[in-house]
């Protein structure tokens, strides 16, 4: 049996009973920041925007588009959900691979489970788990594969079409071209390109994830992939722990609409803040010493969404103003507000050695604050919250963070309802009643 087949095999055979409490009580949580995610991210100029394209362009009624309604071929449904699922960049992700599992398959799962004769909650538990483990373990052969940093859709859209096929049922051979279909046509963007110059593009996560629905149902009419990059891993007992190590527990949460690689910034300014009472206006310069990646985001004016999270002074600042930096805060009027960007404007960033040896095992920073008054305050080196192993959210910071981006788009009584479904969301026999919570017309 080569990587390959073990992997497929993996896809296969795996059930949710199968699966330890603690990836299946993971997966749930995962359910869960990834949809709160993908509804706030409908209300986004790029998700409304896609929206329209997908009901134009990929004309059909198989499936859902959250929040609106509006039906789309499954195709359609998983570009116009991809990318309203990292609008806000706040969703899950996985340290070696700079990027974002959830985000590449629940939209797939979304549009499959209009048409699986599998919608049942486990099937779609199970699927998306899956998803995650396959995933992960292609991101980290696409990396070491290639020297340019691309974005999550490319690896992602394998994550996707595993996900996918399992949900669909499709036999061995049928996931084997599935799977080198969605490599061979996945987005290979280049992720650096995107931080330079921000743009509705993103992570290529709408776009992967209509490359992976699309590549599962080519493969189901016959059409025929690449052998998948899984052969290609360089270091076989990443593929060979598929069953027995689960990487969705390694998996790091967002606190805040922002690129991951700002968080530790984010995080050491507000721990200055509390500690010292320091209001924004005592303050006369904030530099962030940090690695590369992170030095490297904008520090201009934001004119849109995308270059108010691909920015470093930006959400800095916004974050001690606000106290916080989601929805509200990477979305016009606020982006444009003069006292947040005044206050940005007194951010600077500097490469520290040390930090950038760590990354990316590590995104590390440490802020150091001077005050008007000649004071001078030092974070120490921080790490972006809710990381693993030491700092990850609680179920109920979780479901708080829900709470905080669901709510505004579909209210408090469905917001609330949909929390307890996902924690009991092996009891669904049908997944119609799910979707039709996630939309208001």
């Amino acid at each position: 049996m080569n990587l390959t087949d073990k992997v497929i095999q993996f896809v296969l055979e795996t059930e949710w009973h199968n699966l330890p409490a603690e990836v299946q009580h993971q997966t749930r949580r995962c359910l869960l920041d990834a949809l709160g995610a993908l509804i706030a991210g409908t209300a986004t100029p790029v998700g409304r925007l896609m929206s329209r394209l997908a009901v134009a362009q990929f004309r059909g009624d198989e499936a859902t588009i959250l929040v609106s309604g509006k039906r789309a071929s499954l195709t359609g449904a998983a570009l116009a959900n991809g990318f309203s699922q990292n609008a806000l960049d706040i969703d899950d992700g996985y340290r070696l691979v700079k990027g974002h599992p959830g985000a590449c398959v629940l939209p797939v799962l979304l549009a499959t489970s209009e048409i699986s004769p599998k919608r049942s909650g486990t099937a779609f538990l199970t699927a998306l788990a899956i998803g995650y483990e396959v995933g992960i373990r292609a991101g980290v052969i696409r990396h070491a594969l290639y020297e340019t940093y691309h974005a999550s859709g490319s690896w992602g859209a394998i994550a996707g079409a595993a996900a996918g096929g399992k949900h669909l049922g499709v036999d061995a051979h049928i996931l084997r071209q599935a799977l080198g279909t969605a490599e061979y046509h996945a987005p290979i963007a280049p992720m650096m390109k995107g931080i330079d110059v921000p743009s509705m593009g993103k992570d290529g996560i709408g776009w992967g994830c209509m490359v992976a629905i699309a590549s599962v149902l080519m493969a189901q009419d016959g059409f025929t992939g690449v052998e998948p990059l899984f052969g290609d891993a360089p270091d076989k007992g990443l593929i060979e722990s598929l069953g027995s190590h689960y990487e969705i527990l390694s998996l790091y949460f967002k606190p805040y609409a922002a690129c991951r690689w700002a968080q530790p910034a984010i995080a050491g300014a507000l721990k200055i803040a509390r500690e010292h009472r320091l209001q924004p206006y005592e303050i006369e310069r904030i530099r962030v010493r940090t690695f590369s990646a992170a030095a490297a985001l904008s520090r201009r004016h934001p004119r849109d969404t995308e270059e108010a999270q691909y920015n470093l002074p930006y959400p800095v600042a916004a974050a001690l103003i606000d106290s916080e930096v989601g929805p509200r805060q990477v979305l016009p009027p606020r982006i444009h507000d003069a006292a947040v960007l005044d206050l940005a404007d007194r951010v600077t960033a500097e490469i520290e050695e040390e930090f950038e040896k760590a990354f990316p095992a590590k995104a590390l920073a440490e802020v150091i604050v001077d005050t008007r008054e000649g004071r001078r305050f030092v974070s120490g080196t921080m790490k972006a919250r809710w990381e693993p192993p030491s700092t990850l959210p609680t179920d109920a910071e979780l479901e708080k963070k829900f709470y905080w981006l669901v709510e505004p788009v579909l209210g408090s009584s469905r917001t609330e309802t949909l929390v307890s479904t996902i924690w009991e969301f092996e009891k669904i026999d049908d997944t119609k009643h799910f979707i039709n919570l996630c939309v208001v017309e």
